[in-house]
C-alpha cells in the first residue's frame, strides 16, 4: 500500500511567504508521535495569544463535537497522543473533532462543497490579529481537507445565538485554504482591526488539535478609564515584553499572565550564570502613565528565585523606543530612570513597594541579580491624559474597515 506523503509542500499561503503542509501524514507505526510532525517557525508566533485559555478565551459553541470536545482547541500546550486510548464512540483525541459528514442520499452520498463544521472562539483579550495557527497534531487521516477562519468584533458578552445573528460583521481572515494532517498549519494575517471573536470552520469535517491566534492585545479605553488604576504591564491591558536576557527555562511572558503563578514553570526562571552579568526583562506598558506601585511575585521559585532585583523606567515622551542611543540590550541608555533600587527578594514571596513619588513612563526594565527568575511583576498606575488620547485614537482607528 502506498503511504501518504508527510513532506512539506513548497508552495505558501495567499500574502504571505509561509511554508504549508496538505496531504494526510503517514499513519502511526509507533515510538515518538511526534517524529514525523511537520510545523514551521512562523514569525508571528512570538506574539500574544489573544486566544489563550490563561487570558480568558473560550471555545463557545460548535455545530459538532462528536468524537472529541470542541475546548480541548485551546488547552495549552501541545496535543497528547495515547494509541491505546479508544472510547465508546471511538478514538478518544487531544483536539476538536466532528463526526463524518454525508451525502442527502444515496445517490449523493458525499457532503456537497459548502458543507462544513464551525467553532466560535472568543479571544480572551481583543486585539490585532497578525497570525494564526491550526494545529492538526495527531489527525493524520481524518484532519480536515481545508480550513477558513473569520473575525467579527462584538462588543459585551453575546451568546452563541447573537454571534451567529445576521447583523453581525464577519471580516475573512484566512479564506478556505488546504491543510495537512499532524501539521502546524500556518498562516499570516494582515487586517489591520481590532477582533473580539472567531469563526473557524473546517471543511467538510475532521478535527483540528490546537488552535493559536497571535497578535497585539488592544484594550478598550472606556474600560481603562473607568477602573483609574490598574496593570499596565498586563497582558490583557495591552502590556507586553519587548525583550528578555534569557528565556532558557520558560518565557518571560508569564510574567504579565493574569493571576498568581500555580507551579515553577509559569513564571519566568534563566539557566545559572556563569559570569559576572545579571538577567533582566524590558517591557512596554499599554500607554504612557504615572506609575505609582510595582508588585514583585516570586511565587514557587524556592532554591531558583531572584536574589535581588531593581525596576526602572523610561519616559519616552516623544514616541520613539530609542532616541538617546542604546546598550548592549538594544535600549536607549539616557532615557532610563532607576525608581526601584536593587532590593533583596525573598523566595516564593509576593513583594509590594510603593513609589517614593509618582513616575511617568512608557517602558518598564526588570534587572534581576546575578540570574534565577521571578513570576510575576505588577506595575500599577493611570494614564496620563497624552497616553489615553493615543490609546483612544488608536482604538478608533483599528475599528474602522480597511
Amino acid at each position: 500500500m502506498t503511504q501518504p506523503n508527510a513532506v512539506p509542500s513548497p508552495h505558501t499561503s495567499a500574502g504571505a511567504s509561509l511554508p504549508t503542509f496538505t496531504g494526510a501524514a503517514r499513519p502511526y507505526a509507533g515510538g515518538d508521535p511526534y517524529a514525523d510532525y511537520r510545523t514551521a517557525d512562523f514569525p508571528f508566533a512570538h506574539g500574544t495569544d489573544l486566544a489563550d485559555r490563561r487570558l480568558g478565551a473560550g471555545v463557545v459553541a460548535a455545530n459538532d463535537e462528536f468524537f472529541a470536545h470542541r475546548e480541548n482547541l485551546l488547552k495549552p500546550g501541545p496535543a497528547e497522543f495515547d494509541p491505546e486510548r479508544f472510547g465508546h464512540k471511538g478514538k478518544i483525541m487531544d483536539g476538536w473533532e466532528t463526526r463524518r459528514r454525508r451525502g442527502s442520499s444515496r445517490e449523493r452520498p458525499h457532503p456537497a462543497d459548502g458543507d462544513h463544521d464551525w467553532a466560535l472562539v472568543r479571544l480572551g483579550a481583543p486585539g490585532v490579529i497578525r497570525g494564526v495557527v491550526v494545529d492538526t497534531a495527531h489527525f493524520r487521516g481524518n484532519h480536515p481537507q481545508s480550513v477558513s477562519i473569520e473575525a467579527a468584533a462584538v462588543a459585551g458578552s453575546p451568546s452563541p445565538a447573537e454571534l451567529l445573528a445576521d447583523d453581525v460583521e464577519w471580516t475573512v481572515l484566512v479564506p478556505r485554504t488546504p491543510v495537512g494532517g499532524h501539521a502546524a498549519n500556518g498562516f499570516a494575517v494582515a487586517t489591520e482591526r481590532r477582533f473580539t471573536h472567531l469563526r473557524v470552520n473546517q471543511h467538510p469535517d475532521g478535527g483540528i488539535a490546537r488552535l493559536r491566534v497571535y497578535g497585539d492585545v488592544a484594550p478598550d479605553p472606556g474600560w481603562l478609564a473607568a477602573l483609574g488604576t490598574f496593570d499596565l504591564a498586563a497582558l490583557e491591558n495591552g502590556g507586553r515584553v519587548e525583550d528578555a536576557s534569557d528565556r532558557f527555562y520558560s518565557p518571560a511572558t508569564n510574567t504579565i499572565r493574569p493571576g498568581r503563578s500555580h507551579k515553577m514553570d509559569d513564571g519566568w526562571e534563566t539557566r545559572r550564570r556563569r559570569d559576572r552579568g545579571n538577567d533582566w526583562i524590558s517591557y512596554r506598558l499599554v500607554e504612557q502613565a504615572e506609575i505609582r506601585a510595582v508588585e514583585i511575585d516570586t511565587a514557587y521559585l524556592l532554591g531558583n528565585s531572584a536574589g535581588w532585583a531593581s525596576l526602572s523606567v523610561r519616559q519616552d515622551d516623544d514616541g520613539s523606543d530609542n532616541s538617546h542611543g542604546s546598550d548592549a540590550r538594544g535600549v536607549g541608555v539616557s532615557m532610563w530612570t532607576e525608581v526601584l533600587p536593587r532590593t533583596r527578594l525573598q523566595p516564593d514571596t509576593n513583594h509590594r513597594f510603593v513609589l517614593a513619588a509618582p513616575v511617568v513612563g512608557r517602558d518598564v526594565r526588570i534587572d534581576i541579580y546575578p540570574d534565577g527568575g521571578i513570576s510575576r511583576l505588577r506595575v500599577f498606575g493611570s494614564l496620563t491624559a497624552r497616553g489615553a488620547a493615543r490609546l483612544s485614537a488608536r482604538h478608533q482607528k483599528l475599528g474602522t474597515p480597511d
